[in-house]
């Protein structure tokens, strides 16, 4: 490929292909056309992100025809102008699904041994980009990794060659999907800030815990952090009432009960800083999460609920569009909203856990001596900060 074609970094704002109820089941799924306009990056919202697990290739395919349409059309968007995102780490192409847990990693040893894993990641790179119908990644990210993913040199040697090959701009490391991996991403970026560009993380308003614990470690290792989950499940979108019946494949579903009304109670506070300084609500979410040190993107989730009272997404995405660059959030609003959305303790957390001893999982483990040292480091204690209460 060409070396001197230029490449962006994430923009202010992102579009997610998790968007919209066709491969994440968030509120209604989108007709074709109304998803591809969705997904489609323009001179608003350049920046958009995919995984090639979602619908097992077809999210990177949708994207691919967005793209196809969009690029040198009469809006006059070139490839140059946009930046493309992409992850890999789940092995659809010879793994078995197990039910809701999804796809094993390809670090999953019944799968394959370690030299075989850039072999792995560069063809799960290739197939994505022809799904997509480009020629490189602006940023690779590791998807979801396991304990395997987060620490092993082989798999992060393989994700180099990707960068040096060209196939990838930048690379980083996507934990999830659950909440948690704090320790897990934090010797991550200790092991290998050198190559590390981004990561991907949770955080908004109402669930400042775990992930805020976290950014420390990536500014001190100059890891630039893309927020996803900014609208805490569609709440900070203003159209997700109380009483409102979720489908029964949406994945808030695995939120407790009353988790929408105890939400909006509590964003109730925020609201006079939101109109003091004239942002919506979704904007207030994203300037909460992009002032705090490392965060440089955020990527909402776009859900067309349903109702007569829904709002179109197509609104959601013009005020993500919207979102002004100067940050208009204080230091005290930004404590304030931290108070009130207080979640400390509020899940059982994924990754390395004090607490837990059984066989390790994919996305669960025991805690070892590394990650003490590691805690001890960044002033965490797991017991009291890693743990439900």
């Amino acid at each position: 490929m060409n070396s001197e074609l230029r490449s962006i970094e994430p923009t202010l704002a992102a579009l997610g292909t998790w968007s919209g109820g066709r491969y994440m089941h968030f509120g209604e799924a989108l007709d074709d056309e109304r998803f591809q306009r969705l997904i489609t990056p323009d001179t608003q919202i350049p920046t958009v992100i995919t995984a090639d697990v979602y619908g097992a290739g077809e999210a990177d395919l949708s994207l691919g025809r967005a793209l196809a349409a969009s690029l040198g059309g009469p809006g006059g968007i070139t490839r140059e102008d946009i930046c493309v995102v992409g992850a890999v780490g789940h092995d659809f192409y010879t793994g078995e699904r197990d039910g809701a847990k999804g796809f094993p990693r390809f670090t999953d040893p019944g799968l394959r041994s370690a030299d075989q894993y850039a072999s792995y990641l560069r063809m799960a790179t290739e197939r994505s980009l022809e799904r997509c119908g480009i020629d490189h990644f602006d940023l690779l990210l590791l998807h979801n990794p396991d304990r395997v993913g987060y620490t092993s040199e082989t798999v992060w040697d393989g994700m180099q060659a990707l960068k040096d090959s060209g196939l990838a701009r930048r690379i980083g490391v996507a934990p999830g999907p659950a909440n948690g991996f704090t320790l897990d991403l934090i010797d991550c970026f200790e092991r290998f800030g050198d190559r590390l560009d981004w990561a991907m993380v949770i955080l908004n308003p109402l669930e400042p815990w775990p992930g805020e614990l976290c950014l420390d470690a990536a500014a001190a290792q100059e890891v630039s952090v893309i927020t996803r989950v900014v609208d805490y499940g569609g709440l900070f979108h203003d159209d997700l009432l109380p009483g409102q019946a979720l489908g029964p494949r949406d994945h808030r579903s695995f939120r407790p009960t009353g988790w929408i009304e105890a939400g909006r109670a509590r964003m109730e506070g925020m609201r006079e800083i939101a109109q003091r300084t004239g942002l919506t609500m979704l904007q207030l979410a994203c300037q909460w999460n992009l002032a705090h040190p490392a965060v440089r993107t955020v990527v909402p989730t776009l859900v067309q609920e349903g109702g007569a009272g829904a709002r179109p997404v197509e609104e959601q995405r013009a005020e993500l569009a919207a979102l002004p660059a100067d940050q208009r959030l204080t230091a005290a609003d930004v404590a304030l909203i931290r108070e009130l959305g207080d979640n400390t303790g509020s899940m059982a957390l994924k990754g390395a856990h004090p607490s837990y001893d059984g066989d390790e999982r994919a996305d669960q483990w025991a805690m070892y001596e590394r990650l003490e040292e590691v805690a001890r480091r960044w002033r965490i204690e797991p017991a009291r900060d890693l743990v439900q209460v």
